[in-house]
């Protein structure tokens, strides 16, 4: 169990700070009140973890530890959802109801699509 609990919280920590760089890097680029990292973070997560999902389910992934490495671990330390969350009441409390709107929609419709992706884009191999 011990061993299982390393192999998260190391892609935890992976992820932790993919996410961390990738969102300070949008920052340097785009200067705006609409939260993109986080909206770019959840949604590539959202398509590793359907390519993840796919991989493990073709074999490709065969191994529970490398599994959890990935999905649990990685994944779950780079997307966002609590930011996501909290980003949504800081947009709404600020009256930016319009792009409350378009968070909520862009976040889940696109990874929803984003996964979909990932799915289809390993059975297609």
């Amino acid at each position: 169990m011990l061993r299982l609990l390393a192999v998260v919280a190391t892609g935890g920590a992976v992820g932790s700070v993919a996410r961390y760089l990738l969102q300070l890097a949008v920052a340097r680029h785009f200067t705006t009140p609409f939260p993109l990292g986080t909206l770019l973070v959840n949604v590539l997560g959202c398509l590793l973890i359907g390519l993840f999902y796919a991989l493990a389910e073709k074999g490709t992934i065969s191994t529970p530890e490398l599994r959890l490495l990935l999905t649990t671990g990685f994944c779950g330390g780079f997307t966002t959802f609590s930011t996501f969350s909290y980003e949504t009441l800081t947009l709404f409390e600020n009256g930016e109801y319009v792009l409350v709107a378009l968070y909520l929609a862009g976040s889940v419709f696109l990874g929803l699509l984003a996964t979909f992706a990932g799915v289809a884009l390993v059975r297609a191999l």
